[in-house]
């Protein structure tokens, strides 16, 4: 008899890729969903179970996680409307409770990548304690901490995409030049499924991560050479809050407000990988981790075209190609008073 895996947030970019690694492995896959239509067009639709319902609600969560031997949480409310980290606390709380209930073998989540003794953004502060939720509670926790990940279709690669895509300059905030630890999709995946099957023991977080460390700017520049496009100007100044950072985002990119804002906040840090323990249980894919150029033309393969002109971003403002050289020129002209004086 073959085990049952539950997935929470199966209408999101993650939970979608987990089905068919999933299916392949032999789980029989249940999904929660607060709509069944939404998946009726998914083309493994007829081969997972389907339980309509609420997880902010105790019944709906008793039916799901009835009989269920593995439950991924793949839940969050970073949406812009009130406090986040204390919805998502609740929710959390709700579904390590109903999971206790329902005897459930091991709960697997995940969160952000962050750095340690740090005060952390509002973002990655809401990861974390949703991971110390699980992992305080009775059910073994498996909390996966990844940084950027790279697919088509994730809201971080999104945001690289279109900001990078759209702006052949552009004047960022210096920690644009922090240190950030991608991972392709495929490998996140390879994780993810690979910790439903850690000993019963296990109970803890587990950094994941890509073969490079690189900066955001580095990524930017990297992501322009693989799809053909010119080296990007990025000017970097302290100036810049998380707040007027994310408007800009918000303005050039397709990433609704209430998502840029936590992910713009969460670049302040420094995010690599610390220890590379589960390895140790589930190996490495095959092939190895894939590298930042061919995780992008992965997820390039059968992106949809960027519409809109390029420019720059100056201080919350595209302006356009015309005006990119003359804004960035100005930009410089004030670094450099700013820096004799």
């Amino acid at each position: 008899m073959s085990s049952t895996v539950l997935l929470t947030g199966v209408t999101g970019y993650i939970g979608a890729q987990l089905v068919e690694p999933l299916l392949k492995r032999g789980y029989t896959v249940r999904a929660l969903t607060r709509s069944a239509g939404k998946l009726a067009d998914a083309p493994w639709a007829d081969r997972v179970e389907v339980v309509e319902g609420d997880a902010t609600k105790d019944a709906d969560l008793d039916r799901a996680l009835d009989g269920v031997d593995v439950a991924y949480y793949l839940l969050h409310s970073m949406d812009g409307e009130g406090d986040f980290r204390a919805r998502d606390r609740r929710l959390a709380q709700q579904f390590t409770d109903a999971a206790a209930r329902a005897g459930v073998g091991r709960i697997v989540y995940l969160g952000g990548l962050h750095p340690r003794d740090e005060e952390l953004s509002e973002h990655l502060a809401s990861r974390k304690e949703v991971g110390e939720v699980f992992l305080a509670g009775p059910v073994p926790a498996a909390c996966l901490q990844a940084a950027v990940i790279l697919g088509d279709g994730s809201a971080s690669f999104d945001m690289l995409r279109y900001l990078t895509e759209r702006l052949p300059a552009m004047v960022a905030p210096r920690w644009l030049r922090n240190r950030i630890q991608p991972i392709a999709v495929d490998d996140a995946v390879f994780y993810l499924v690979g910790a439903a099957e850690l000993p019963p023991e296990v109970d803890r977080t587990f950094d994941i991560g890509g073969p490079e460390v690189l900066t955001y700017a580095d990524m930017m520049q990297r992501f322009a050479k693989v799809t053909g496009r010119r080296p990007r100007i990025v000017v970097t100044l302290p100036v810049l809050t998380p707040g007027l950072a994310s408007h800009w985002v918000g303005f050039v990119t397709p990433v609704s407000a209430g998502v840029a804002k936590p992910l713009v906040g969460s670049l302040i840090h420094e995010v690599v990988r610390s220890e590379t323990d589960l390895d140790g249980y589930t190996g490495l894919p095959e092939g190895g981790l894939t590298g930042f150029d061919d995780a992008v033309r992965a997820a390039m393969r059968h992106a949809e075209p960027s519409p809109g002109p390029g420019g720059v971003a100056v201080g919350g403002v595209v302006l356009g190609a015309a005006a990119a050289a003359g804004a960035v020129a100005g930009v410089l002209d004030a670094v450099r008073s700013r820096r004799k004086s």
